[in-house]
């Protein structure tokens, strides 16, 4: 059995349950009440120190970080590699687009509206003009691509479209980068358990209506 410790509106946690619809894995799903202080207890500390979510739990074995989550999920229960090809330079390629999202596309998300959301603090014109220079990444990147690692669906793309679908409803313009906004539309089409993610976008938009 896989627990899945996890909040729907979170945008690494919807990556997990993408990747794991896509390889066929069903979830445990626990949810965690962060505000009630659930991720502190000492059970959880001892699943995860850092107590953050995701977390995932496979008969015993105790992951967190989305990414790495997504990685684990594929190698180990995908029948094929195509999600994250074992070819290296394939992906070495995939790994790059995780990082970009981990630490300039999701962080850019993070910085800018966090504060916002959760502190009530004014919006900071800087950290938009991070979102914005993230976007023109990910639209070069995308400059005659389907996808946005390889000429198909990977891990790379379910981790991007989390954070994207966070944008959408955060109210960003996504329009304004066509490789990104057509990226998009096929990717809400051809990605598994897109329904569910879209499902707790909508639990997170909540936070920005």
């Amino acid at each position: 059995m896989v627990d899945f410790y996890y909040l729907p509106g979170s945008s690494p946690c919807r990556s997990v349950i993408m990747a794991a619809k896509a390889v066929g894995v069903e979830l445990n799903k626990k949810l965690l009440n962060l505000q009630a202080g659930e991720h502190l207890t000492p059970e959880f500390l001892k699943i995860n120190p850092q107590h953050t979510i995701p977390t995932l739990v496979d008969n015993g074995f105790a992951l967190w970080e989305s990414r790495a989550i997504l990685v684990y999920l594929v190698e180990k229960y995908g029948k094929t590699d195509s999600l994250y090809p074992k070819c290296p330079k394939k992906r070495a390629l995939i790994n790059q687009r995780l990082y970009f999202d981990m630490g300039t596309l999701y962080q850019s998300f993070a910085n800018y509206y966090y504060p916002q959301v959760f502190a009530k603090a004014p919006a900071d014109p800087e950290a938009f003009k991070k979102i914005e220079a993230a976007f023109e990444f990910l639209n070069t990147f995308l400059e005659g691509q389907t996808y946005v690692a390889g000429d198909s669906l990977t891990v790379a793309d379910i981790a991007i479209l989390s954070t994207v679908s966070s944008f959408e409803v955060a109210k960003f313009d996504i329009s304004k980068y066509a490789n990104v906004n057509k990226w998009y539309e096929n990717a809400k089409k051809v990605t598994p358990g897109w329904d569910e993610n879209w499902a707790g976008c909508l639990e997170f938009k909540k936070y920005f209506d």
